[in-house]
């Protein structure tokens, strides 16, 4: 039985020290299957919570119709004991449906899934036949399984009707308008200065012509300075206009806000790798050295220098301990013959973001890893990664949000490139803004890379066309 709307009424989300959005008014209609995107910390979580009646709301009114049953899965963390993220997902997700529910409500439920478990939750999201509301930043979701998106940016929710592929492509078709408008608001600054730089040099002329009219006395005194008051004044009133709009121009500008892209600088082009493979395992075998048994045996591939390679298979197969292995992991034990670059010549990127010191500052991540630039190529360098003010630069890492810390982490990787990189989950947590930068400097990253994620949109953004499934390996 189809439920009754339900209604937000000028919704306000705020807290002490910021406000998530205001005057949000909207219905959800019974069969809608709406995603909540937006980037860290502006508020997706605490609104499924608002939907459910967990949070009190101070200012506004949501009606909710009293015959409906909500579900609720909330976002799951990934704990290898007693339970999996997956398996904690799946014992999660049949309890809410066990509810029988109008109304599902899910957070974040792609982070730490395999393949073979994504596609069981696509599959069940597929055949739910009630109302679907779900924060994630997964794009296979929001591709194939949602028709709204309430989008949270700038203190406001933008409510768009349709899947993410249209948003994404009006998205692009408001942007292109965007840079059309300012690079005609740039054209008109110039004529603006232009006309102002006339009108001054015009008002110059006409006071020193009056001034000698005046005293050379070809004009009655009285009706002399008359004159040259009245020439002063029109003058003036065109020069004020012209700030006027000038000013009016810039304000204009400041007021366009558009997602800026990354644009990195290695210190590793594509010519220093070499030709030789960055990777290759012979006859290999490795497991935990507490145990002493193998996990993975009779490893046998290679990876070329310059290759974007996958590392699949099922959670718990041996991806990580793999990746553990390349490291040089002291708990990994290894036989076989083995060659993988210097330690040194290794980047390590993960969603804990383990590269960085919560003691230190921004400027001091990046200063420790180049002491040999000046601080005017740190700061140049920290602008590319969009870090510009001084209290962006000063702040500590413990401080910083996931987006902040995830970019700082490619700074990093710039500024000391390594010849291998290897991504472990890194886009899980991410919002979309921050995974866009993350795709846009690792399609520049010129070295080998290894990835293990169950992203496959973010695979294919990122180049990656080749896999190593691991689960042929196993004992």
């Amino acid at each position: 039985m189809a439920h009754k709307p339900i209604q937000f009424k000028d919704i306000c989300l705020s807290f002490p020290q910021k406000v998530c959005f205001e005057n949000f008014s909207t219905h959800v209609h019974d069969g809608n299957r709406i995603a909540i995107i937006g980037r860290n910390g502006s508020g997706k979580s605490t609104l499924l919570k608002v939907l459910r009646g967990e949070t009190i709301l101070h200012e506004g009114q949501l009606v909710i119709p009293n015959d409906i049953v909500f579900g609720y899965v909330p976002q799951i963390v990934d704990i290898l004991e007693p339970l999996s993220g997956s398996e904690r997902l799946n014992k999660a997700l049949t309890q809410a449906l066990a509810l029988k529910p109008d109304v599902l409500l899910l957070d974040e439920p792609t982070n730490h899934l395999d393949q073979r478990n994504r596609r069981a939750l696509m599959r069940m999201l597929h055949s739910f036949p009630g109302t679907l509301v779900v924060v994630t930043h997964d794009v296979e979701l929001l591709r194939n399984n949602i028709d709204i998106l309430w989008h949270i940016d700038n203190e406001k929710v933008h409510v768009f009707q349709g899947n993410y592929d249209d948003y994404i492509r009006e998205a692009h078709i408001k942007r292109a308008s965007i840079e059309d408008e300012i690079s005609s608001l740039k054209f008109q600054k110039k004529e603006a200065h232009k006309v102002l730089m006339k009108e001054q040099d015009r008002a110059k002329k006409s006071d020193l012509k009056g001034q000698k009219f005046i005293e050379n006395r070809r004009w009655p005194t009285v009706g002399s300075a008359e004159k040259a008051r009245r020439a002063i004044e029109t003058t003036g009133r065109k020069k004020s206009a012209i700030r006027d709009k000038r000013e009016g121009l810039a304000d204009t500008l400041s007021e366009l806000k558009l997602p800026e892209s990354l644009n990195p600088k290695f210190s590793l082009s594509a010519a220093d790798l070499g030709c030789c493979a960055s990777v290759s395992v012979t006859d290999g075998n490795i497991g935990f050295v507490e145990n002493g048994q193998p996990l993975l045996h009779n490893l046998n591939f290679s990876i070329s220098a310059g290759e974007r390679i996958a590392i699949t298979g099922d959670n718990g197969s041996g991806k990580s301990t793999l990746i553990k292995a390349i490291l040089n992991d002291p708990n990994i034990f290894k036989s076989g013959t083995w060659y993988v670059p210097k330690t040194e010549d290794i980047g390590y990127l993960d969603q804990h973001y383990k590269t960085l010191s919560p003691d230190q500052t921004v400027y001091e991540t990046i200063e420790e890893l180049a002491p040999h630039w000046t601080h005017a190529e740190i700061r140049c360098h920290l602008n590319d990664f969009l870090f510009r003010k001084n209290e962006e630069i000063s702040a500590k890492v413990s401080v910083l949000s996931g987006g902040e810390k995830a970019k700082l982490c490619l700074a990093q990787i710039a500024a000391k490139t390594p010849k291998l990189l290897i991504l472990d989950e890194m886009t899980n947590n991410l919002d979309l803004e921050t995974r866009t930068h993350v795709i846009q400097v690792l399609q520049q990253y010129p070295g080998t890379l290894i990835v293990i994620s169950h992203d496959t949109d973010f695979l294919k953004a990122i180049n990656v066309t080749e896999s190593i499934d691991v689960g042929q390996f196993v004992l």
